[in-house]
């Protein structure tokens, strides 16, 4: 079911997410579902529970609405639950981002190159993979979300303080979308 999604200056979105009960399994179902769902009617390329409103150690992230510039991520698609990154390279990159949760706003996040995760995929099967490239920036995004972080926490604090006034204006309310948001 297509849910809201939270922007900057709901509390959900400050929160460490609580680890998924591996147990509730038709519960994680309708979370991923839901996740998926609402994506699919949004403009991001991935989405974690906390934006929906539901904090909970669950992202996903389609590569699909990227392949265009990255021809790479055709057909990359991946559910995480419980992720934890085991490895990252020392080796930093940096990327313009943009969040469903911040719109409007793009800054140059700098991130590791590779990382590698451990995590449950929508089957309740524990994977362990290794990402680069543009996979591993949407993956360390949603991740960030997971962790009650934003991206624009990471930018230059001068950048941060460029972006006060919008990001103010975004938690007032004072921002239009093209998909169901809200701010709690």
């Amino acid at each position: 079911m297509i849910q809201a999604i939270y922007l900057y200056g709901s509390d959900v979105l400050r929160k460490v997410a609580a680890p998924a009960d591996l147990s509730d399994k038709e519960g994680i179902q309708t979370l991923v579902q839901d996740l998926w769902d609402t994506l699919a009617h949004s403009d991001g390329c991935g989405l974690a529970a906390p934006q929906i409103g539901v904090s909970r150690r669950v992202a996903v992230v389609n590569g699909d609405v990227m392949a265009d510039i990255y021809p790479y991520l055709k057909g990359f698609r991946r559910t995480f639950i419980n992720p934890v990154v085991t490895a990252e390279s020392g080796t930093m990159c940096e990327y313009n981002e943009g969040c469903l949760s911040v719109p409007g706003i793009y800054a140059d996040v700098r991130r590791p190159e590779v990382i590698t995760v451990e995590y449950y995929d929508e089957n309740l099967e524990k994977q362990t993979e290794t990402f680069d490239k543009f996979a591993a920036r949407m993956i360390q995004h949603e991740f960030s979300h997971l962790d009650g972080q934003l991206f624009t926490d990471l930018v230059a604090p001068i950048r941060r303080k460029m972006l006060a006034k919008k990001l103010g204006n975004i938690a007032h309310g004072k921002v239009s979308t093209a998909y169901k948001a809200k701010i709690k």
